[in-house]
């Protein structure tokens, strides 16, 4: 059941990414005519509107909720998620403007350090010796991406406005983490509202308008696929994996925009960006296929969230038994035991 678990979770990750993987590509065609401050605020409003509606027919199809709804002891992780979610998407849609989309889809695989390295000193999760070498290729590659010219080594200022966005997101990443015991689809209504409505008051605070009907509506559809879906995904398998290795999955979006780039963009391709490439390749796989396995103790803690009694770490009982997976407080008993595991919110043990 557990393993099953994460199989799904993998697989939802994946999705996610190649949710995602169409928005570089595609932001940089619509930024001819939207700004980059709007085309952020769009992208957000998009997800926001779109999972709203989902929900809503969720509701009038009368399906029991099994989710456990956000509540007080996640605001201060909600305001931070939205702070950064408006902050990112500025930065990566300013560095659109100034550098090739495919430049821009590759560097976004710096999220899996940025999100990496703030899991493990601030948010104490483990990570293995495969994603150090995952961390350590993906590093050198978007360090070869950022420089213009090595020879007077001069950086990239649109490499740099589309990192300083995964910085953000790697933050943004580890909010989301402590808040993913919760209903996906109300994080991602949150979110796109919360921030889209930020970036769009800063869109007209800077007078950034567009006019192209048109162009709007579609930003707003792929605002709904590649950032709504693609969070509801993402947050989902989080549950499982934890916030590293969510995002070392996540890698495979970059590449998908990097095709993407290609075939609409028929962008040179640089000897540069060949070895940038293979070396986030290498960086991807060791993220990937890093296992984690040993003998740990739960400690006791009480909380809500959606799950059922037969994975192994639910065994409380209690009145008005429901088989199959619901939502209600429970408390973990304190257990040791052995099995592969990642950092979920059930893992959060030391080393």
């Amino acid at each position: 059941m557990i393993k099953s678990k994460q199989y799904l979770a993998v697989f939802q990750a994946i999705l996610a990414a190649a949710l995602f993987g169409i928005s570089s590509p595609i932001s940089k065609l619509l930024l001819e005519k939207i700004p980059p401050m709007l085309m952020a605020a769009l992208l957000y409003l998009g997800a926001g509107i779109g999972m709203l509606f989902m929900s809503l027919i969720k509701r009038a199809k009368g399906r029991t909720q099994k989710e456990a709804k956000m509540s007080k002891k996640e605001l201060p992780f909600t305001i931070a998620m939205i702070l950064l979610d408006i902050a990112a998407p500025i930065f990566l849609m300013i560095g659109l403007t100034t550098t090739t989309a495919s430049n821009a889809s590759l560097l976004n695989n710096f999220e899996i350090v940025t999100t990496s390295i703030i899991a493990l000193f601030i948010f104490k999760e483990a990570i293995g010796k495969r994603l150090w070498i995952a961390i350590s290729f993906i590093t050198a590659s978007s360090v070869m991406l950022s420089v213009a010219e090595f020879s007077s080594f001069s950086f990239s200022i649109g490499s740099i406005f589309v990192l300083l966005a995964c910085i953000c997101w790697g933050f943004e990443n580890n909010c989301t983490r402590m808040m993913s015991l919760k209903d996906p689809m109300q994080i991602v209504v949150v979110k796109g509202f919360g921030s889209g409505v930020g970036a769009l008051v800063i869109a007209f605070l800077t007078k950034e308008y567009a006019s192209d009907i048109g162009y709007i509506v579609i930003a707003l559809i792929l605002g709904f696929f590649a950032y709504g879906l693609s969070i509801f995904f993402y947050v989902t398998a989080q549950r499982e994996l934890g916030a590293a290795r969510t995002s070392a999955y996540y890698a495979i979006a970059p590449f998908i925009g990097v095709s993407l780039s290609l075939l609409i963009y028929k962008e040179t391709i640089s000897l540069n960006f060949i070895i940038a490439m293979i070396l986030m390749i290498l960086g991807a796989y060791y993220a990937a296929v890093e296992k984690h396995l040993h003998k740990h103790i739960h400690q006791s803690i009480r909380h809500e969230h959606r799950h059922d009694h037969n994975e192994g770490h639910h065994n409380h009982t209690h009145e008005d038994f429901e088989n199959g997976e619901h939502s209600h407080e429970h408390t973990h008993e304190v257990v040791q035991h052995v099995h592969k595991h990642t950092p979920d919110m059930h893992h959060a043990h030391n080393h």
